[in-house]
Parts: C-alpha cells; structure tokens; sequence
C-alpha cells in the first residue's frame, strides 16, 4: 500500500444518482484493497471544468465523456449494474495499482 492519494472524478448525466452508486462502490474497493483515494462527483456537461479544477488521476463515467480530457478514463457502468463489473474492478485495480506506484 502507497501512502500517496489517488484523485478519482466520477461522471455521470446529473452528477448525482449513478456516480453516487459508483462512488460508495470505489469505496468499498478502496478499503478493500488499501487504497488512498479523494473523490468528487460531477455532471457529463460539466467535466472538463471539473477536471481542470479538481485534477483527477482518474476519471470513471457511467456516462460518455470526450477522449481527450488528458486522463485515463474507465466506462464504469458495470459498478452500478453487475455486468461485466469484474473486468471494470480489474481495470481500476490495474490503473490505480499503477498511480499508487504499487
């Protein structure tokens, strides 16, 4: 476990329900696996602003974002409804595993 602190930034249409959801679930992995995280919630509409403002090391959306926002991005959507959710969980596993130098 690294002592350094990832930032998280979790997207979705409204900025409230679904990245909500998805952030109690980065919760429950981050304590899980030990992980230093600081998240925040925003709107699609509003990501690049939040992304200039809050400097995410990641960003995890349930919804589409644009490609170039300068930050490794996961489609998260898998977090809310279980599909698929283990490839995503390994996903950010990989990149937080990654930022956190482990």
């Amino acid at each position: 476990m690294s002592n350094r602190e990832t930032r998280v930034l979790l997207v979705c249409g409204s900025g409230v329900a679904t990245s909500t959801v998805v952030s109690e679930r980065v919760k429950e992995l981050a304590a899980e696996r030990g992980w230093s995280l600081t998240t925040s919630l925003c709107r699609a509409t509003d990501v690049r602003q939040t992304v200039s403002t809050f400097a995410p090391d990641l960003v995890l959306a349930t919804t589409p974002v644009p490609a170039d926002l300068g930050v490794p991005t996961i489609p998260a959507m898998a977090l809310l409804t279980g599909i698929g959710e283990d490839a995503v969980v390994e996903q950010i596993t990989s990149a937080i595993a990654g930022l956190q130098g482990e």
